[in-house]
């Protein structure tokens, strides 16, 4: 099949719209947040947790109660910041969210942790059972606490696992699998405090409150995270129409079907995809759109990084399609400025080759796509084509990068800073968007260099899938 031509601007046929939230509810969850722990706070502080501190038993027991109730309260944030709630979502955007559920997620489980502790010395501390005898009668004697216990230590797994670490040796399929048990370890670990915790019985506005925020949560999970992407995916059914192999490590995979049109997607936006072609249709796996959607089709272009990505070279047309999504703030409608710097390594490529699509012509738009040869370089007639049609201008950036330094340069230009080297493409940087894409190393190089070079924070549009 042909790469897929630049399509004159009279003729294309755009999606329907959907315009971001404004920036500001990002603020204002953030808000909401510190009022929840502050009202969780209020709650301890009403039941006497100021008080018990005057004993050194009692106040350990308090300062375990405490420890605990933030640790719940940030876990089902963490929860929530998860569940893909779309004007949640698109405040944030993808980059932030993980990055924020990454922070609230070891907070709370070290939180968690302190808990157990406090909790066991406290008690200990008034019996001669000692510290391992306290804790079994703990354990096997309060309603609950088993479940806690098996609970604690699925989120242990979670965490483990998250370590950067140890999640670069797992396989993302792996590594996806074992972080849904966080869901389920949550589930475990926060009902035991309703029916055994002081600061719980007897208080209704407390139950309520923490029953109340466990709705929202789990509701929120199963309408947007199960309930939304089946109904989609179901009403207007998805199937592959064209599977096109542009390397022997990269395909191109085209999907269409009634059910496009509804999505309201945007150039550059990710889903997270599950074809129904034998083992492994389970496990989603989230790729970014490679053009920007018509109304009719999406695309996407993969490498081949994991058993999820090669499964795609064998996909044959007519597989039915299950989606989630469309996600991310990687797109052409949070830009601020009328001008715009697009910048990729490798198959980063890919979500600024549909954000180039979708940007409205005229727009004066710069494209540096850095690859380690010309080999390498996926989709680049279609991008020259497309910058071509556009008006834009496309920089292919060769080599391998720069060692010894941080850089997201290629070594011939090693003489040259990361910023001077962008002010010498790009002059005008700090009068334009950025949009960047690409490995970790590379990101975080050229987001510095970008920052360094003067150009505001809320110019400048990241989204990792990695951390």
């Amino acid at each position: 099949m042909p790469p897929r031509p630049a399509p004159a601007p009279a003729t294309v046929r755009r999606a329907r719209r959907v315009a971001s939230p404004p920036r500001w509810w990002r603020d204002a969850s953030g808000s909401v947040l510190w009022a929840l722990l502050l009202f969780v706070t209020a709650l301890w502080v009403s039941a006497g947790g100021v008080g018990d501190l005057a004993g050194w038993a009692s106040g350990l027991t308090s300062l375990g109660r405490l420890t605990g109730l933030i640790s719940s309260a940030l876990l089902l944030v963490q929860v929530f910041l998860m569940a893909r709630v779309p004007w949640v979502e698109q405040a944030w955007g993808q980059d932030e969210l993980v990055r924020t559920h990454r922070v609230v997620g070891f907070t709370s489980f070290s939180l968690m942790l302190a808990h157990l502790v406090l909790i066991t010395l406290g008690y200990a501390a008034g019996t001669t059972a000692g510290i391992w005898g306290t804790f079994l009668a703990l354990v096997l004697d309060a309603p609950g606490m088993l479940l806690a216990l098996a609970g604690t230590l699925l989120l242990v797994l979670v965490v483990v696992t998250s370590v950067r670490r140890a999640r670069a040796r797992l396989r993302y399929e792996s590594w996806h699998l074992i972080h849904l048990y966080g869901y389920l370890g949550a589930g475990l670990a926060l009902p035991h405090q309703l029916w055994t915790g002081s600061d719980f019985l007897g208080r209704p506005v407390t139950t309520v409150f923490w029953w109340a925020s466990y709705a929202v949560c789990a509701g929120s999970v199963l309408v947007f995270r199960v309930g939304v992407p089946l109904w989609r995916s179901l009403r207007a059914p998805l199937r592959v129409l064209d599977v096109r192999h542009d390397a022997a490590d990269v395909t191109t995979v085209t999907i269409g079907g009634p059910g496009v049109a509804r999505l309201r997607a945007r150039g550059g936006q990710f889903f997270n995809w599950r074809f129904l072609d034998g083992p492994g249709w389970t496990r989603a796996n989230p790729y970014s759109l490679s053009a920007a959607p018509d109304g009719r089709t999406l695309r996407i272009t993969v490498a081949h990084l994991g058993d999820g990505s090669r499964r795609l070279a064998g996909v044959r047309p007519g597989t039915r399609v299950l989606i989630e999504g469309p996600y991310g703030r990687l797109h052409a409608g949070v830009r601020v400025r009328d001008k715009v710097l697009l910048m990729a390594s490798g198959i980063g490529i890919t979500p600024m080759r549909a954000i180039l699509e979708d940007l409205p012509v005229g727009v004066d738009v710069t494209v540096i796509h850095r690859v380690r040869s010309r080999a390498e370089a996926v989709l680049h007639d279609e991008l020259q084509a497309l910058s071509t049609a556009r008006g834009a201008r496309y920089v292919l950036v060769e080599g391998a990068r720069v060692t010894g330094r941080a850089s997201w340069l290629p070594q011939q230009a090693a003489y040259l800073s990361d910023v001077a080297a962008l002010r010498e493409i790009v002059p005008d940087l700090t009068r334009r968007d950025v949009y960047i894409c690409g490995s970790t190393g590379w990101m975080t190089a050229a987001e510095e260099a970008v920052h360094a070079a003067g150009t505001p924070t809320e110019q400048v549009h990241v989204e990792r899938f990695a951390y």
